[in-house]
C-alpha cells in the first residue's frame, strides 16, 4: 500500500546542540529524512535550537524554526502551521523526550497531530527501565537481574539483594549520563546519588553488571505490514563495561557463531515487534556470555541512533531516508534500494569488506579529566576505516585519527615494560588498542592479553599478525625490502609513512611510495554496493585497497 495521503505537512524535531553523546549523526539523519519526505511532495517544517547544522539550512526544509526545544516552541509552531504529523525519531533522545512531554500535556491531541515513526508507548517502554524489564519477561528474553529504584534507600536495599559488581543506569538520559559501575559497597552511595540526580524522573535501574561479556548491536527497520529487515550487525571489540560510543566497533560481527547470530536476530525482531505497532528504525543491543553463548538484552532504542549513521555508511543502505518513507506509510517491498536502483529495500545488505570504527577523544583539551572509559560516553567524534580485512580496516582507521598515529602503533615513543603494560591494559582507556600492540611486540602472549582485557582472542590474533609483519620489515632497509613483503604489508593496511618508520636507515614515505609504484604495487578500488556485487549497482561508492 502506498503512502498515507492524509499527511501533507510533517514536523521534524532536531537534536539540539552538539554535545558529547549526540553529535552530527542526528544532523545527518534529520537532513536525510527532510530530503526523503520532500521527494514525496510533503511539506517539511523543521525545529532545532542549533543553527550550526546542515538540517537548518533554508534549502533543507520548507520552513525552519531556530527555537529552544521546548513544549512552548512546539505549540508556537503548531499554531502557526497546519501540521499533520510529527517525526521525532531523527533527533535522538532529545527529540523523543520532547515528544513524550508534549504528548503528556495533550499538545498533539489539541492540534490534531499524529505521531509517525514511533509511538509514545514505545518510547516509554524503551526508556523506562522497569517497563522494559517487564516486557522482556513477558516475551521470554533474558535481561540482567535488576530493580528500579526511585529513592536512595530503595537503591541501597536492591543493591544488597543483587550483589556486586553493579551498574547504576538512570532513566531517560542520553549517552549514559549519570551511569556508573559499582564494584564495592563504598562506591554505592555516590553512584546512587549521581544517577538519581541525572534522571529527569528521579529513577535509576540497579542492575547486575555483566562485565567481560561481549557486546553487539543490531540495526533494524520495520514497515506497517510488520516486515522487518536487519541492516547491520555491529560487534564491539571492547567487552561490556565500555559505552558503545567509546568502543572500537566492527561490522559485520566477526566472532559470533552462526547459532548465536540467528538467535540474536530472532530476539531482535521479536523485541521490535513487541515494542509497539509503528513503522521506522530501531537499534537493539545485546550482551553475550563468551563461555556459554547465553544472550541477554541490554536495551532497545526506537529511533535512528548514532550507530544508524555508521551502519548506513558501512552498508550503503540509507537507514534514515528509508525510515522516513516507512513512517509515511510505504512498505519495504515498495521501496527501491538506493544504490542498485533495481532491487527492493526489503533486501538485507551483504558486506564483502570489513568496517572498523574508532572513537576520537580529546582528553588533552580537558586537563584533569578522568580518561578511564566506562558507562558515560566521552569521545568527541569517530573515524571509520574500510578494508578487505580487519587488519587493513583498523590500520586505516588509526591513520585517520589525527593524533600522530601512522597506523596501529606509535613509533619512536618510549614503551612501558611488559608487566606495566599488562597492568595498564586491564583498565579501558583511549590508547588501549595501541598498548595491546606494544605488549604483543614485547612478546606478551595472546592468552595473557585476552585475560587482562576481556577482548576476544580473535581480535588479538589479528593484531599479532600486524606485529609479525612489522618485525619482518624491521630486518630490512628500503633497498633490500622484498617485493612480496612490501605487497603483504600494503595488503594488511600499512601506510607508506609507517613502513618508512619501521625500516632500517633513514627512509621517507615518498621513497617507499616510489619503490612500490615502480614494482606496480598500486591501489585498486572496490565498491560498496549493499549486495556484494550480486546485482549491478547504479550509484555505488568506492574504497581503496591493495588486494588484487
Amino acid at each position: 500500500m502506498p503512502k498515507d495521503t492524509s499527511i501533507q505537512t510533517v514536523l521534524i524535531i532536531g537534536s539540539g546542540p552538539i554535545i558529547i553523546g549526540q553529535a552530527c549523526e542526528f544532523d545527518y539523519s534529520g537532513s536525510q529524512a527532510a530530503r526523503s519526505l520532500r521527494e514525496e511532495g510533503i511539506k517539511v517544517v523543521l525545529v532545532n535550537s542549533n543553527p550550526a547544522t546542515i538540517m537548518t539550512d533554508p534549502m533543507m526544509a520548507d520552513k525552519v524554526y531556530l527555537l529552544p526545544l521546548t513544549v512552548e516552541s512546539i505549540e508556537q509552531i503548531l499554531s502557526e502551521n497546519k501540521i499533520d504529523a510529527v517525526l521525532p525519531t531523527m533527533g535522538g533522545q532529545t527529540a523523543l523526550n520532547l515528544c513524550k512531554e508534549a504528548d503528556e500535556l495533550g499538545v498533539w491531541e489539541k492540534f490534531g497531530v499524529k505521531l509517525i515513526g514511533v509511538d509514545v508507548a514505545a518510547i516509554d517502554t524503551a526508556e523506562d527501565r522497569e517497563k522494559f524489564r517487564q516486557l522482556m519477561g513477558r516475551i521470554g528474553i533474558k535481561v540482567a537481574p535488576s530493580h528500579v529504584a526511585n529513592s536512595f534507600l530503595e537503591g541501597k536495599e536492591y543493591a544488597q539483594q543483587i550483589g556486586f559488581p553493579l551498574v547504576i543506569r538512570p532513566s531517560f538520559t542520553l549517552g549514559g549520563t549519570g551511569g556508573s559501575f559499582v564494584h564495592t559497597k563504598d562506591e554505592l552511595d555516590a553512584a546512587l546519588e549521581r544517577g538519581l540526580k541525572a534522571s529527569p524522573i528521579h529513577e535509576v535501574l540497579v542492575e547486575k553488571a555483566v562485565l567481560g561479556w561481549k557486546e553487539y548491536e543490531l540495526e533494524l527497520l520495520r514497515d506497517k505490514n510488520d516486515n522487518v529487515v536487519i541492516i547491520c550487525t555491529v560487534e564491539n571489540v571492547d567487552p561490556m563495561g565500555v559505552h558503545t560510543g567509546d568502543s572500537i566497533t566492527v561490522a559485520p560481527a566477526m566472532t559470533l557463531s552462526d547459532t548465536a547470530f540467528q538467535e540474536m536476530r530472532n530476539q531482535a525482531i521479536l523485541m521490535m515487534r513487541s515494542l509497539g505497532n509503528f513503522a521506522g528504525g530501531c537499534n537493539v543491543q545485546f550482551a553475550l556470555n563468551p563461555h556459554n553463548e547465553e544472550i541477554i538484552a541490554v536495551e532497545i532504542n526506537p529511533r535512528v541512533s548514532r550507530s544508524s549513521a555508521l551502519a548506513s555508511k558501512a552498508t550503503g543502505y540509507p537507514i534514515a531516508k528509508i525510515a522516513a518513507k516507512l513512517a509515511i506509510g510505504y512498505s519495504l517491498d515498495e521501496l527501491k534500494n538506493q544504490i542498485t536502483k533495481t532491487t527492493s529495500a526489503y533486501f538485507e545488505p551483504a558486506l564483502d569488506y570489513v568496517i572498523v570504527k574508532i572513537p576520537r577523544w580529546n582528553f588533552d583539551k580537558f586537563k584533569g579529566a578522568n580518561d578511564t572509559l566506562g558507562l558515560q560516553m566521552k569521545s568527541v567524534g569517530e573515524v571509520m576505516g574500510i578494508g578487505r580485512s580487519f587488519n587493513e580496516a583498523i590500520q586505516k582507521a588509526c591513520q585517520s585519527l589525527e593524533n600522530e598515529a601512522v597506523g596501529l602503533g606509535y613509533y619512536g615513543k618510549s614503551l612501558m615494560k611488559s608487566e606495566e603494560i599488562i597492568e595498564y591494559i586491564k583498565t579501558p582507556k583511549w590508547d588501549r588498542i595501541f598498548r595491546i600492540k606494544d605488549a604483543l611486540m614485547q612478546g606478551v602472549t595472546v592468552k595473557t592479553i585476552a585475560q587482562a582485557t576481556g577482548i576476544d582472542r580473535w581480535f588479538i590474533y589479528q593484531i599479532a599478525e600486524i606485529c609479525k609483519i612489522e618485525k619482518e620489515i624491521a630486518n630490512y632497509d628500503l633497498e633490500t625490502l622484498p617485493e612480496s613483503l612490501l605487497r603483504m604489508a600494503k595488503k594488511e593496511g600499512f601506510s607508506d609513512a609507517q613502513i618508512a618508520k619501521i625500516l632500517q636507515g633513514n627512509t621517507t614515505d615518498d621513497a617507499v611510495y616510489e619503490k612500490r609504484k615502480a614494482l606496480g604495487i598500486t591501489r585498486s578500488y572496490k565498491i560498496v554496493d549493499t549486495c556484494s556485487a550480486e546485482f549491478e549497482a547504479k550509484t555505488p561508492y568506492f574504497y581503496s585497497t591493495f588486494e588484487g
